[in-house]
């Protein structure tokens, strides 16, 4: 006799069995089923030098060669023309379930009050509401030129009606147990009964602890078991506000009152930063994302630079203005050797899911940015935040057929610096090996 399991996400219950059904599948298209080449004026492979009158060598969904078209041609070629050839994009944090949410919340006075006002808007909203905003955000994602997405689910239950995405999508499923009617093991219990399928579909699941001021340290524990044990990645919201600092260090502030009404347990308050309680023992596992990370003592950055090597970080530049935060530490993060990645954050404080906006925002605020270094964040730095190196976010022998064709005109200085700029979305993409626009 089957067990259901029953998973649980702020107080709402769903059978996990039917959502299996729904995630756990393989993507149908039309594959290579032989040996072709793509040629494009420029290769911009990223693991190697760029390439004129470059190709690309293809067999099924894998990558087998890249170099100069004279050395790679094959009869039945694809020719890409006047084209910047260059891994497909990876969105290091989204929340694909707050598509629909676009223009409708202006920036706040704090943190807490966008809190309340998405709240409030989460209240008129359908299962067929947040549905339809994921399937809006993948299609959104894929015109822009993102192959892959790292997606923050928080009603994992809507996916059973969702159509077969075609980008690879991590769904890390969201963990708070702030004002949860069951406890912590039932919460890691319902999401370990999600792991157990076979992931035979493009991309994975993952874990979502919410926020150090959301989820407990019992909860982050055992996610960081399962997800040991499991081999899922896990990704977490941290040191994103003032507010979440004055709530943690000092007790006070509109994020502690706005949390105190709700009911939340203030006795943990210990006078630790947020990142200071999350690196305690056992609460992160080696791996972990980290989103955010926008305030930092000096004493968090020694706990960072005792594990440089164990954290991935995520900035997210126009959320990152939308609420006019400080200026954020990026060349302290490059420089101490953290893996930096690039997210879009949600709608609800951004204005599309476009990447290739992000990077151009990102050289806006930090010019001397070196454009390599931006690219680096949504290609290789993100493949390897989800443990993908080598198979995303380059152009390599053995990495994924998943690939965009950017348009162009005119003689090419700095490639990596005109990828960039280029305005036009891509004319061309590939996901696992099928062409698909």
């Amino acid at each position: 006799m089957a067990t259901t399991i029953v998973f649980v996400h702020a107080g709402a219950a769903f059978r996990a069995d039917f959502f299996l059904r729904a995630c756990f599948v393989g993507f149908t298209g039309r594959t290579l089923s032989t040996v072709k080449t793509l040629r494009s004026k420029y290769v911009l492979p990223m693991s190697s030098p760029a390439i004129e009158d470059g190709a690309v060598l293809l067999e099924g969904n894998k990558i087998m060669g890249v170099g100069r078209w004279a050395d790679l041609k094959t009869p039945d070629a694809i020719d890409l023309g006047e084209s910047i050839l260059m891994p497909g994009l990876i969105n290091a944090h989204c929340h694909l379930d707050y598509t629909c949410l676009r223009g409708t919340i202006l920036p706040p006075e704090s943190f807490a009050s966008w809190i309340l006002r998405i709240n409030d808007i989460k209240r008129t909203l359908t299962d067929d509401d947040y549905l339809a905003s994921v399937q809006q955000g993948l299609e959104e994602s894929l015109r822009a030129g993102t192959t892959t997405i790292l997606n923050i689910e928080s009603f994992p239950e809507i996916l059973l009606n969702l159509k077969r995405p075609t980008p690879r999508v991590w769904w890390f499923l969201e963990l708070l147990d702030i004002r949860s009617r069951f406890g912590t093991e039932e919460l890691v219990v319902g999401a370990l009964s999600l792991l157990d399928q076979p992931a035979d579909w493009l991309g994975g699941p993952g874990l979502s602890p919410h926020a150090p001021f959301t989820t407990s340290l019992a909860l982050y524990r055992l996610a960081a078991e399962c997800a040991s044990l499991r081999q899922v990645p896990v990704m977490t919201h941290l040191a994103e506000t003032q507010e979440e600092f004055d709530l943690f260090v000092h007790g006070r502030g509109p994020l502690h009152d706005f949390l105190a009404k709700l009911g939340r347990d203030m006795t943990d308050l210990d006078g630790q930063s947020p990142v200071a309680r999350l690196f305690q023992p056992g609460v992160l596992p080696k791996g972990a994302i980290l989103t955010h990370m926008n305030v930092l003592t000096e004493s968090d950055w020694d706990l960072l630079a005792a594990r440089v090597d164990d954290f991935s970080v995520v900035h997210c530049p126009r959320c990152h203005s939308y609420f006019g935060r400080p200026e954020f530490p990026i060349h302290r993060f490059l420089e101490s050797g953290i893996n930096l990645c690039l997210g879009t954050d949600s709608l609800a404080s951004n204005w599309s899911l476009d990447l290739f906006a992000e990077m151009r925002h990102l050289r806006e605020i930090h010019p001397s940015l070196p454009s390599e270094s931006v690219l680096h964040m949504v290609t290789r730095a993100a493949a390897k935040a989800i443990g993908q190196e080598g198979l995303l976010g380059e152009i390599a022998p053995g990495a994924h057929a998943d690939l965009i064709a950017l348009p162009m005109s005119g003689p090419m200085e700095n490639l990596h610096a005109a990828a960039i700029e280029i305005t036009a979305p891509p004319h061309w993409v590939m996901v696992n090996g099928v062409d698909v626009g």
